[in-house]
């Protein structure tokens, strides 16, 4: 029997022999799962973090767009609503504007509760409205 033959039935031999190979599959197949998990939360967060910047917007133009009420006021609706449901919009700051003496638009800008430390996930939303005037009939 020559070197040639030797090897060539040690490498069948081999092929045939799949102790551990489960554990292996196993293992790989365990972190794509939990990398899918991790994902489908994280875009579950991103997501629920827009809403709540996107209701705090339209609370905050509800507020500034009334009779008599200045955008100040609309901002001061906006940092409410979000110090009581905002938990998932971290660092948030609130601006208003207004394109002209009959619109006003309130923004909501802050970051994403993120699951993997180094990720920066930013959000904006913002919310328009015309100011109610009075006007004589």
């Amino acid at each position: 029997m020559g070197i040639r033959e030797r090897i060539t039935r040690r490498l069948r031999g081999l092929r045939s022999d799949d102790r551990g190979v489960g554990s292996v599959e196993f293992a790989i197949l365990a972190v794509v799962v939990m990398l899918l998990t991790f994902t489908a939360i994280q875009v579950g967060l991103y997501y629920h973090a827009r809403k709540v910047a996107q209701s705090a917007a339209r609370q905050g133009v509800e507020a500034a767009r009334q009779f008599g009420a200045t955008p100040g006021d609309g901002v001061a609706q906006a940092q409410d609503f979000l110090a009581k449901f905002g938990g998932s919009v971290q660092g948030a700051s609130v601006s208003s504007s207004g394109s002209s003496a009959a619109q006003i638009r309130i923004t909501v800008h802050g970051s994403v509760a993120t699951l993997v430390p180094g990720l920066h996930l930013d959000v904006t939303q913002y919310a328009d409205a015309p100011t109610e005037v009075w006007t004589a009939p």
